[in-house]
């Protein structure tokens, strides 16, 4: 199945029989990837007085109680209403049905290797993209496809689908490098690790503050706030999946909250 979309007087064409599904599957009480030592997400059988909600244990039905967090428990997608006191939700900031996106893989290196800067200042494990890394795997993109920027670290292997970054340290942004992804107009962000700032900050989230242009160590909306921009966490690319231009569709529980558990489906550009 095909389909073709035009933009920026360009018409492209987008193989849509073969999505690639880049989020990670979050298997209820089983191994999954997790931070902040938060409780694993759990499912289990409703039970309201003699009705159990398991056909195994004699119930009519699969009727389940689930219980997670989504900002720790897999992938998920937030919106700008994560750091605000204005209660902003996702379900009603993302809009876009199919975004126009870039996957690139990026190196990360000890911020000792670099010039760049972060606030609060750097501890000596910090693990950092930096501007530069960036930009060198930005080099030949095309403009037209950078609505969305999808962010695949290296080393790169299956164990980021249980991981435990409470126990392994992340890694996260620079000032310069998140600075470099506003200039470029980004407006969907995708990362394979749990979050764009370190994990243990100060609660700082200087670089979620930078992205969605909120003064620092504010809380409140101005009117040069990217409202609609969106960040996504914790996605899960194969190696097998080439870098390049993708027409991105993000899909979203609708949910009332600042974060949704998601599954972004990517799709190839001829």
């Amino acid at each position: 199945m095909k389909a073709f979309f035009d933009f920026n007087s360009n018409r492209i064409e987008v193989d849509l029989k073969n999505p690639i599904d880049i989020s990670i599957p979050l298997v209820f009480n089983e191994k999954q990837p997790n931070t902040f030592d938060i409780d694993f997400a759990s499912s289990e059988p409703c039970r309201v007085g003699d009705f159990v909600g398991d056909t195994r244990l004699g119930g009519s039905c699969n009727f389940e109680k689930i219980s997670f967090v989504p900002h720790c428990n897999g992938t998920h997608t937030e919106c700008i209403g994560h750091i605000t006191d204005e209660r902003v939700y996702i379900n009603r900031v993302l809009k876009d049905s199919f975004i126009p996106s870039t996957l690139i893989t990026v190196m990360t290196s000890p911020f000792r290797e670099t010039n760049d800067t972060y606030y609060p200042n750097f501890s000596g494990s910090d693990n950092i993209i930096s501007r530069k890394h960036l930009k060198d795997s930005l080099l030949h993109t095309n403009r037209n496809f950078l609505k969305g920027l999808i962010i695949r670290t290296i080393p790169n292997d299956e164990s980021k689908k249980t991981r435990q970054y409470s126990k392994e340290e992340a890694p996260f942004f620079s000032i310069e490098a998140i600075e470099l992804i506003c200039e470029l107009g980004i407006e969907h962000l995708l990362v394979d690790f749990p979050s764009l700032d370190r994990a243990f900050d100060d609660g700082k989230l200087t670089a979620h503050h930078i992205y969605w242009n909120i003064a620092k160590e504010t809380h409140h909306l101005n009117h040069d706030s990217r409202i609609f921009a969106t960040i996504t966490e914790m996605v899960y690319i194969d190696k097998k999946v080439a870098d390049g231009n993708y027409m991105l569709n993000l899909q979203i529980a609708p949910f009332e909250s600042d974060a949704s558990p998601s599954r972004p489906i990517i799709y190839e550009v001829k």
